[in-house]
């Protein structure tokens, strides 16, 4: 394995200076093209970047004083040179990719920088699971620095995890070279009530120089929020409103505003700025979460900066959301996120600033991608044997793992269910009258049936209850292991036998995503790695996650991105009502909840 420590600008700057001054050549020369500094929020026709040693040394009207014989000169004839994109705040994992295969993706879209929190892996396979992605991560062509994960579990005593993180950890990983800040503090009651752990944690972060990020996903701005200011986190991508992103500049953290596979955040949020004229430099763009289908189809961080757009923000505005207060966030201004001297020379070319085509890709000096297509390899990591075979289910389960027993002489229950809300992380805490068929409830319409089944321990342990949303129709059950952010597995569906065939399945292949109607296997996607990664290119996968979603659609579901709905609901740190393998979870006041209201 051979990682990748970019020199630093100390070490650079005999040969920058040498070349600024022209003295000495440079290695690239880009020509005639329109910088758009995003410091100044200038757009300057006719500039030229000369770069070497993969950092930007002369910026400026004509860089020919420092083109020599062998210099490789490109022609940028007229376009736009903005920086390479920054995605802020994401998970790797949640593509169902490896860093190599991640990077891969997204390179072409003009991803050159990411801020990476692996706390899916952390969930199980500890600090091990991270060292691995953390090393992998440094091993690739772009910058992809790792948080330490905070929140493993992420509400203790709500949960239960493969592994846990403690500030042993954390003060551990602070020591790594591609570690970056402590991942987001999803345990936010915990800071607001000063929990010696979670302070622990925020305290070595912060003892080592680096960026606390956060996660409030309470709707009370009131005290609890004005705690958890206090505590530490410095940036926030769980608002959904635009008081959310104004409330959170307002306390000085940076308002990360997601558009991710099924996080629609920005259009509601970005108000802020376009119509209130809050400050943008406090407003920063991520992805949070994106599916191999959305990376291969849609983009990455290039689709955030083109919908900011499209919602009324400037376009130069729009690419400091993606470039510049992100470095700025944590503390890398002088390493990268514009076009300047000093900084690493991640660039790209592109003809229109609206519509963002990404024509020409380089990072660290070098051409990465061009015209939709990678240039460079990513290499892989060799993951270890123990970074798989990680579903371990106790025993082959049957429907009757899957049976929610009603009161003895009931006719019909009330449940209390989860609402799943379309396009957004929160669902909704509802109550449904559910009818009782020998002795055993049943969904009935629209809720189904979901199960949280223990895969870390091989504890056996099945916990059911009900949800709403998903629109299934006939005998359908869907499996995945992928179940944030504790990763058991979640079962949801409309027939306890497809529900058990559905479990078993994914037992036998190690891990991943599947779907079955009447016995049938419609689609699987397997992920070896964690049960939550394929070590495949990412257009393999989002071809069989391609399938999944035409599978899960031919069952009656119509929600948008239904799999990352799916996969999020056992994410017991965002309202109002998840599952976890102790039970159900009212988020909005962290307690355990009975699944079924008691008999009046």
């Amino acid at each position: 394995m051979t990682q990748t420590v970019f020199p630093s600008w100390p070490d650079s700057a005999p040969k920058l200076i040498d070349v600024a001054a022209g003295r000495a050549p440079a290695d690239t020369v880009i020509r005639q093209g329109k910088w758009v500094n995003v410091h100044t929020r200038e757009v300057l026709d006719g500039h030229d970047i000369a770069i070497v040693a993969g950092r930007i040394a002369y910026v400026g009207p004509d860089a020919s004083y420092c083109t020599g014989p062998d210099t490789e000169v490109i022609e940028a004839q007229g376009r736009y040179m903005i920086p390479g994109l920054c995605d802020a705040h994401m998970h790797i994992e949640s593509g169902m990719l490896t860093p190599a295969e991640f990077a891969r993706a997204v390179i072409p879209h003009g991803t050159t920088t990411m801020f990476t929190d692996p706390h899916e892996i952390a969930n199980v396979l500890g600090l091990d699971g991270v060292r691995m992605m953390h090393d992998e991560a440094l091993m690739q062509p772009v910058n992809i620095f790792t948080q330490m994960p905070s929140c493993a579990p992420s509400a203790p005593g709500l949960e239960t995890t493969g592994y846990e993180i403690s500030p042993e950890d954390v003060s551990e990983a602070m020591t790594w070279p591609g570690i970056i800040g402590l991942g987001e503090m999803m345990n936010f009651p915990g800071v607001a009530n000063a929990d010696p752990k979670m302070l622990a944690e925020i305290a070595a972060t912060q003892r080592a120089g680096k960026t606390v990020g956060g996660h409030y996903a309470s709707p009370d701005l009131g005290p609890d929020f004005a705690a958890y200011v206090a505590g530490g986190p410095a940036d926030d991508h769980e608002g959904t409103c635009e008081a959310d992103a104004i409330a959170r500049m307002r306390q000085g953290m940076r308002a990360m505003v997601r558009l991710g596979s099924a996080w629609y955040d920005v259009e509601a949020q970005i108000t802020a700025i376009t119509e209130k004229g809050l400050d943008p430099r406090n407003f920063i763009l991520c992805t949070d979460d994106c599916h191999s289908g959305t990376l291969v189809h849609d983009g990455h961080m290039n689709r955030v900066v083109r919908h900011a757009i499209d919602c009324g923000c400037d376009p130069v505005v729009a690419l400091q959301m993606a470039t510049i207060n992100t470095a700025t966030h944590f503390g890398l201004e002088r390493e990268l996120g514009s076009i300047t001297p000093g900084r690493r020379a991640d660039v790209i070319l592109t003809s229109d600033l609206r519509t963002l085509p990404i024509e020409l890709v380089m990072a660290r000096g070098q051409i990465v991608a061009e015209n939709g297509s990678i240039a460079v390899e990513c290499p892989h990591f060799d993951w270890p044997k123990s970074a798989t075979g990680t579903v371990h289910l106790g025993h082959q389960l049957t429907a009757a793992d899957f049976e929610l027993k009603a009161p003895e002489g009931a006719n019909s229950v009330t449940a209390n269910v989860i609402g799943v809300v379309e396009n957004q992380a929160p669902t909704k805490a509802l109550k449904a009258e559910l009818p009782v068929v020998d002795g055993l409830v049943e969904g009935t319409g629209d809720v189904c049936q979901i199960a949280l089944v223990e895969r870390h321990r091989a504890t056996g342990g099945v916990t059911n209850a009900f949800v709403s949303g998903f629109g299934y129709e006939g005998p359908v059950a869907m499996a995945s292991t992928v179940a944030h952010d504790s990763h058991h597995m979640i079962v949801v569906g409309t027939d306890r036998e497809q529900m058990a065939l559905a479990a078993n399945r994914l037992a036998e292949v190690g891990g991943g995503v599947t779907l079955f109607r009447d016995g049938e296997e419609l689609a699987l996607v397997e992920l070896p790695i964690a049960g939550l990664m394929s070590n495949r290119p990412a257009t393999e996968v989002a071809a069989k996650a391609q399938k999944l979603v035409e599978a899960m659609e031919a069952c009656g579901c119509k929600l948008n991105n239904a799999y990352m709905q799916h996969s999020l609901l056992a994410l017991v740190v965002i309202p109002e009502l998840r599952i976890s393998d102790l039970g159900l979870v009212d988020v909005r006041t962290f307690q355990k909840i009975p699944v079924l209201e008691p008999m009046s």
